[in-house]
């Protein structure tokens, strides 16, 4: 069987872990049984806002609310790969790669957008795990404005990239170019995990966000993708179209 995957669209309260974990755990329940790996959007468990509000709702990556979903994933048999800000020493936009045996791995946003910068601190090193789509990497969102990632990931001879991501609406159309882009430069799957509704905070800028998740095939075809509702973009990955794509490119001949 082709491994399964799913990028769950969903919209998030901002600062407010336990309403965001129910939601990320009841979204896990209710995929079908053939998932291997699910994938949801940027800073999904916390939210954010450019202020200090944020760094108290920061979590470790060893804190209770990974715990839940390390047990939320061991439940649903599949890997997930879920962003939040990171609790230690400092604050970080994360993105954890998790399994029923804990957190495999965690990548730290590299490149900041906007208010980003103002309260949270960069990342300063790649990460790719193994995941049922084979040797993968992972990027967060603006991420993926910057080719060097994408090269170096081809560097890496990965696979596939995972992509959380919180796009505002009024940039969608970017947000579909640049992991489309980041497919076919690279010759390998992509799927982005997109936030979609509305933040609106108190004191923070309201904004509507893209949702439009979607997977690129390895040639930079749309493979499927949603508009900005909440819910799940399933879709098979068969292993031969991206053997098939890479012979024909000769990418890594």
């Amino acid at each position: 069987m082709p491994p399964t995957v799913a990028a769950c669209q969903m919209a998030v309260d901002d600062l407010d872990v336990e309403s965001n974990l129910e939601t990320v755990e009841s979204r896990l329940s209710g995929l079908p049984e053939r998932v291997d790996l699910a994938c949801f959007p940027e800073q999904a468990l916390t939210g954010f806002v450019a202020d200090d509000r944020i760094t108290e709702a920061a979590i470790p990556r060893d804190g209770e609310a990974i715990e839940r979903l390390v047990e939320s994933a061991d439940d649903a048999d599949c890997g997930v790969v879920v962003g939040f800000v990171e609790a230690d020493d400092g604050a970080y936009n994360a993105a954890a790669y998790l399994d029923g045996d804990g957190v495999v791995a965690v990548y730290r946003k590299q490149h900041l957008w906007g208010g980003e910068r103002e309260v949270l601190d960069p990342g300063d090193s790649r990460v790719t795990v193994k995941t049922p789509l084979g040797k993968t990497g992972l990027l967060t969102c603006y991420d993926l404005n910057f080719v060097e990632e994408s090269a170096a990931m081809t560097d890496k001879r990965v696979d596939a990239l995972l992509v959380p991501g919180a796009w505002p609406a009024t940039h969608s159309d970017n947000w579909r170019l640049l992991l489309r882009s980041r497919a076919l430069d690279g010759v390998r799957w992509v799927l982005g995990a997109g936030r979609t509704g509305r933040r609106d905070v108190e004191d923070a800028p309201v904004t509507d966000y893209a949702g439009r998740s979607l997977c690129v095939r390895p040639d930079g075809g749309i493979r499927a993708e949603l508009d900005r509702a909440e819910r799940d973009l399933v879709v098979d990955i068969e292993p031969s179209v991206l053997e098939s794509h890479r012979e024909s490119v000769g990418i890594f001949e």
